[in-house]
């Protein structure tokens, strides 16, 4: 399922609070997005079409709940980077941005943990 980045924004806000309605998603990503509440209906609309999002009636409304949990949608996404990009690896990938100059001292510390627990 491919989440474009604009409806990632709305599974965002159903993955840290759910079930939400049309409008309270609306509240919540329209401003800051700079969107209308008819843009938000479209990519809820979008994310039902993928099945990203399940709807619930509730009265006169409608209540959304995620489909997709967050850890698994970020799994896929991060799959699929690494086999379009980096045949799979990771290590291509921290390579790519250690030459590149965009692991700062905290990520390095971070990786050597992580490393470190990985070893027997």
């Amino acid at each position: 399922m491919k989440i474009s980045a604009a409806e990632s924004v709305v599974m965002e806000a159903l993955w840290r609070r759910e079930p939400l309605s049309r409008e309270e998603i609306a509240a919540e990503v329209a401003g800051p997005q700079g969107w209308s509440e008819g843009t938000v209906k479209t990519l809820i609309n979008r994310l039902l079409r993928k099945k990203a999002v399940e709807a619930t009636p509730d009265g006169r409304r409608y209540l959304y709940r995620p489909a997709v949990s967050r850890a698994d949608y970020v799994e896929a996404e991060s799959q699929g980077l690494l086999d379009r990009l980096f045949g799979g690896r990771v290590a291509p990938l921290v390579s790519h941005f250690s030459e590149g100059g965009k692991l700062s001292p905290e990520d390095v510390a971070e990786l050597k943990r992580l490393i470190q627990e990985l070893e027997p």
